[in-house]
C-alpha cells in the first residue's frame, strides 16, 4: 500500500509544467493538478502527457502488486488513487482521480476501462463539460464491473467513484448554478 500511495502521490501535472515552462499549475485555471488543468495552460502536449501519466501510476501500482504481491491489486489500487488525491507532497491537495482510476480499471480489467472511456469520451463530445464526463464515468465503474462479473472489484469501484465525486463538489456546485465552463466556450 506505501508503494501504490508513493507511485500515486507524484504530481506528474505539476512536475510537467514546471520543467517545460508553463509555471506552477496550481496557480492557473481551477488551481487542480489533473490534465484538464493542465490543458488551460494551453499546453496541449503538457496535458496529454499528465493524463498518460496519472493513468500510469494508477495501472503501475496495480501490476506491481501483482507482480511483487500477488492478491494485493485492490489495496495497491486504493492506495495509488489515494496518493494521487491527496499526495504528501502537496500538502495533501491533490488531483480529481479521473486519469488514475481509469489507469487503475485498465490494470484491474481492461473491459472496465473501455467502458469508462467510451462513456467519458461520449459525454464530453456531447456536453464539453470535462468534470460531468469524469464523474459519469466513475460512476459506470462499479456498473461496468458487475456487469462484467467481476464483483470482487465493485466495492472498490464505488469506493473510487464516491471520492471522485467528493472531489468534484466545486464542479458539482457550478453545475447546479449553471456556471461550469464547457471547453471550447469564450470567457
Amino acid at each position: 500500500m506505501l508503494l501504490g500511495y508513493l507511485l500515486g502521490s507524484i504530481p506528474f501535472g505539476v512536475i510537467l509544467t514546471r520543467a517545460f515552462g508553463a509555471g506552477d499549475l496550481r496557480s492557473v485555471g481551477s488551481g487542480n493538478i489533473g490534465a484538464t488543468n493542465v490543458l488551460r495552460t494551453g499546453r496541449k502536449e503538457l496535458a496529454a502527457a499528465t493524463l498518460v501519466l496519472d493513468g500510469a501510476k494508477g495501472a503501475a501500482a496495480v501490476l506491481i502488486a501483482a507482480w511483487l504481491f500477488p492478491g494485493h491489486e485492490v489495496p495497491a489500487a486504493a492506495a495509488a488513487f489515494l496518493g494521487h488525491l491527496y499526495p504528501v507532497w502537496l500538502k495533501f491537495k491533490g488531483g480529481k482521480g479521473v486519469a488514475t482510476l481509469l489507469g487503475i480499471a485498465l490494470a484491474l480489467h481492461w473491459p472496465i476501462a473501455l467502458a469508462f472511456a467510451a462513456v467519458w469520451l461520449g459525454l464530453f463530445a456531447l456536453l464539453r463539460i470535462s468534470s460531468v464526463a469524469g464523474i459519469i464515468a466513475a460512476i459506470s465503474t462499479p456498473i461496468a464491473a458487475a456487469v462484467f462479473g467481476r464483483f470482487d472489484l465493485v466495492l472498490l469501484f464505488i469506493a473510487l467513484a464516491l471520492l471522485v465525486i467528493w472531489k468534484h463538489r466545486l464542479n458539482i456546485d457550478r453545475l447546479l448554478q449553471g456556471t461550469e465552463p464547457r471547453f471550447g466556450a469564450k470567457g
